[in-house]
């Protein structure tokens, strides 16, 4: 795992089956994160998120993946979480963040 966050936004988010997010960055990667870490968390902030139907209910906010109870999830700690897992990919090598490849590109 890697410190390095790098300063990117959320410019679209889709909730998926199973606390997973289909995501796509400012830098053009994209991929799928699997939030179901957030099902084991606890506290008033993360308790309605538990709910496939309120989890479903992500946007972004300001760049940021935000649900309506304010709770919101930091864009490159969530760049870094899915890029260390493997999870991203940029779909187009001619766009911004080229240099970001996902592991189909490394295969």
């Amino acid at each position: 795992m890697t410190t390095d966050y790098p300063m990117v936004d959320v410019v679209k988010v889709k909730p998926m089956e199973a606390f997973r997010l289909w995501v796509r960055f400012s830098d053009g990667c994209e991929g799928v994160a699997d939030m179901s870490k957030l099902a084991a968390r606890t506290g008033p902030m993360v308790a309605p998120l538990k709910d496939p139907a309120f989890f479903s209910r992500v946007f972004v906010e300001g760049g940021v993946p935000t649900w309506p109870n304010g709770y919101d999830y930091a864009p490159s700690a969530l760049y870094a979480e899915m890029r260390d897992a493997g999870a991203l990919a940029n779909p187009s090598p001619k766009g911004r963040g080229a240099g970001v490849r996902g592991p189909a590109a490394r295969a």
